[in-house]
């Protein structure tokens, strides 16, 4: 594990494993080094790429500081580009494609970027979500309830009522309420493209790098229509669909594809 440091002085932990061109690879909500989908997919893209996996901050052995902003965030993967010797190729998953898209259109020194399912709503398809609903988890959060804090979220992005039921009783349950503070993170970063609105055609104009825009062929109707207008409104973007897959992606079925975009 190595780390470095952020613009505003937060430590943010990391690893790479692999030879090649450098790939930075960004988790969405709960997950992190040590729960989530990065390391079997790191495991299959080292032989190609040098793999960055990291903490995303106020999650495993990342550091944190107060107030959160997106920009923050931002400065963060900024720092990791750095130390992979100045530019990168970035992935992101969920919230974290949320993330990596603001990062290029920020003019960080992406040079290609893939994005799998941001969760955003762009039509009649779901029930938009509250605006209120950053407010509803720090309240939660406030009053020590973390695991509400994850039911609540979890209810939000479609995860059936029974798993949700069932999660606190599974081993996961305590690494997910564990890093519960920073739900509020992921919704800011995702929340305003989550009205049901259409995306803002002006919104990722810096964007330019060479985006892959990736949906599950099984995912829900409203997220596979959100990468297709996603895809339009990104300026060098092409939508791509990995049949058989929903929002919890196989690593074997996605490394192919990343590997062909990525050009490893």
């Amino acid at each position: 594990m190595e780390k470095v440091f952020s613009k505003d002085g937060t430590a943010i932990a990391f690893e790479r494993a692999g030879k090649g061109p450098a790939i930075i690879l960004v988790d969405g909500a709960l997950c992190y080094r040590a729960s989530g989908p990065m390391a079997p997919l790191a495991a299959l893209l080292a032989p190609r790429f040098t793999v960055f996996t990291y903490d995303r901050r106020g999650r495993g052995e990342s550091g944190d500081t107060s107030p959160y902003a997106v920009e923050r965030e931002v400065d963060d993967i900024d720092a990791l580009i750095k130390a992979a010797g100045g530019s990168a190729f970035v992935y992101g998953i969920s919230s974290g494609a949320g993330l990596a898209l603001e990062a290029a259109n920020r003019r960080l020194a992406i040079t290609k970027l893939a994005l799998y399912e941001a969760p955003f709503i762009v039509d009649d398809s779901r029930p938009p979500v509250p605006a209120d609903f950053v407010q509803q988890l720090e309240r939660l959060l406030a009053e020590g309830r973390r695991g509400n804090a994850v039911r609540l979220f979890m209810k939000a992005v479609g995860v059936p009522a029974v798993l949700v039921a069932l999660m606190r009783f599974m081993p996961a349950w305590s690494r997910l309420t564990g890093v519960a503070h920073t739900l509020p993170y992921d919704m800011t970063i995702v929340l305003d493209n989550q009205r049901g609105k259409p995306l803002p055609v002006t919104r990722w104009t810096s964007a330019t790098a060479p985006t892959l825009v990736v949906a599950g062929g099984k995912s829900p109707a409203w997220m596979r229509n959100a990468m297709q207008a996603l895809a339009r409104v990104i300026p060098n973007a092409k939508h791509y669909t990995l049949e058989g897959q929903t929002h919890m992606v196989s690593a074997k079925a996605l490394a192919p594809v990343l590997v062909e975009f990525f050009g490893g």
